[in-house]
């Protein structure tokens, strides 16, 4: 746990959910953010999927660009360098990326939301990789909604059911280095907003996270190694009548010699299932916080609204 009241928590996944959950919620209802250590992704995975990662992305831009999906929403493969902005942005992020998917069999009902997977063939192991730490990404979100159900007063498998066969997404990021003067302090995302239900983030230690205060103020996120950083998405906000904050977030290049660097990432955006319906929960309405989104919506729907807000669609 953290020592400080007044901080990002940074919890242990590995004591028992009772002792951290409250503050686990804490940090997500001040901030919107907490860090996770002991999370159970592997070590050996993460270093495998970082250096698959960095040789797709080194790959010639032709041959990236032929797992581009046109009309596809960048739901799966490839998205070029300067396709998505924030909403309301003016400029696009200076980034680019590759999105894995769940995977349902034939005839499964929610099928029809969740395209097919592609997969590179100029870059063995991709594949079986991903498929991989997708499953460990999805364990460990799963243990952290059960500790947000406890601080909620929840039972703690009630998102259990909300997000089985939800159209979760892992993204692979690269933000290419920057040259001159103007490198250090360019913003390589601009402010946002995650759309789903939680964010888990690896690859968060190199500087450059930022997540906008309740004060209105840039705090830096800094994980340990290895961690991971969780934060509320949108949806998740709007389920708990904004008690669990969706705040704010930037990459901004750091100072020094990281600025002229390539960065890597590796976020998993966990979502509900496509047909679940978001409404808020009555036990996060009272007096004090009357309801702000009175109108339910499936998770489907909300989905669609903002990938049209952030030009995927």
């Amino acid at each position: 746990m953290t020592d400080s009241k007044t901080e990002i928590a940074v919890v242990s996944l590995a004591q028992p959910l009772e002792t951290i959950a409250d503050d686990l919620g804490r940090s997500f209802e001040e901030y919107g953010f907490a860090v996770i250590r002991d999370h159970g992704i592997p070590q050996e995975l993460i270093d495998r999927a970082e250096a698959l990662s960095k040789a797709f992305f080194a790959l010639p831009e032709e041959a990236k660009r032929a797992y581009h999906i046109p009309g596809g929403g960048g739901a799966r493969g490839y998205t070029p360098f300067g396709t998505e902005k924030a909403k309301d942005a003016k400029v696009h992020d200076l980034k680019e990326f590759w999105h894995v998917g769940r995977e349902l069999p034939e005839g499964h009902p929610l099928a029809q939301y969740m395209a097919d997977n592609v997969w590179p063939s100029e870059v063995e192991g991709f594949r079986e990789t991903f498929s991989e730490l997708y499953a460990a990404f999805e364990a460990a979100g799963a243990r952290v909604l059960e500790g947000i159900a406890l601080h909620l007063g929840l039972d703690r498998d009630y998102f259990a059911a909300t997000v089985k066969d939800g159209n979760s997404v892992m993204r692979l990021l690269r933000y290419p280095p920057l040259e001159g003067a103007e490198a250090e302090g360019a913003i390589r995302a601009a402010a946002h907003g995650d759309i789903n239900t939680i964010t888990l983030l690896l690859g968060a230690e190199e500087a450059g996270l930022e997540l906008l205060t309740a004060q209105g103020e840039w705090k830096a996120v800094a994980p340990p190694e290895g961690a991971l950083v969780v934060n509320i998405g949108d949806m998740l906000d709007r389920l708990t009548n904004n008690k669990l904050r969706s705040t704010t977030h930037r990459v901004v290049n750091p100072r020094g010699e990281a600025a002229y660097r390539a960065r890597y990432s590796m976020p998993f955006f966990l979502h509900f299932r496509p047909d679940y319906v978001i409404e808020t929960l009555p036990s996060c309405i009272d007096p004090e916080r009357p309801e702000h989104h009175p109108e339910p919506i499936s998770s489907h729907d909300f989905l669609l609204q903002r990938l049209r807000e952030i030009n995927l669609v």
